[in-house]
């Protein structure tokens, strides 16, 4: 979804870990050796970030959501695009940048200063750690959770744009499959997870899904 709208990816041809070495920028070691570096670094993901806009894929998503209560966005970005175009049940596995976190006292920090982080430091004097998962680190397993009830429970289930090959998410169609949902793949690219699903659209989410929900 995000690459669509010119979010740099990490992964992808291109991404961001071809530039940057991960090790010195998305690692709890890397953290605790260097957090001003690392705060850095994320704060220009951010401002990445805000250069982008949402796409109409994401406007269809908000407004189908805004007249079914019960739909659910899970997601492996943390770039916070799909609250910017409207979205409000979001589950993001992988975190979100436009969190921080004290590690020291267990705080969660909501952080939407477009100009740059609003503060690096907590009250307590301990470092405001980016609300994301980095290499080797655990998912939340409240979050895990929380996505595996509602995809358990889904009867219709679209995945846009996902390689199928990152756990848990790359679990989740199967998931999807065995509850009996009605099962969408939208991506340019086929993924590891294709043959899964009852339709399959080839063409980028911000052409498809307006016309899905129309």
């Amino acid at each position: 979804m995000s690459a669509e709208s010119g979010v740099p990816t990490y992964r992808g041809e291109g991404g961001i870990w071809h530039e940057y070495k991960w090790e010195q920028y998305a690692c709890q070691k890397a953290w605790e050796q260097e957090p001003e570096k690392v705060f850095e670094f994320h704060d220009l993901r951010r401002k990445e970030a805000l250069k982008c806009d949402p796409h109409p894929g994401h406007a269809a998503v908000a407004e189908i959501e805004s007249t079914h209560p019960d739909v659910t966005i899970v997601t492996q970005n943390i770039d916070g695009m799909h609250q910017r175009a409207g979205s409000t049940t979001v589950i993001e596995l992988h975190g979100s940048l436009w969190r921080v976190r004290c590690e020291r006292e267990g705080k969660v920090f909501e952080d939407l200063n477009t100009t740059g982080y609003e503060r690096k430091k907590c009250d307590c004097g301990e470092w405001l750690r980016p609300d994301i998962i980095w290499f080797s680190d655990f998912l939340n397993p409240e979050v895990v959770q929380k996505a595996d009830e509602v995809i358990a429970q889904a009867d219709l289930f679209i995945s846009i744009g996902t390689s199928g090959v990152v756990f848990p998410a790359a679990g989740y169609p199967q998931m999807a499959k065995n509850s009996g949902a009605e099962m969408i793949e939208v991506n340019p690219e086929p993924s590891d997870q294709s043959y899964l699903f009852d339709k399959v659209f080839r063409q980028p989410a911000g052409s498809v899904l307006p016309e899905l929900f129309a």
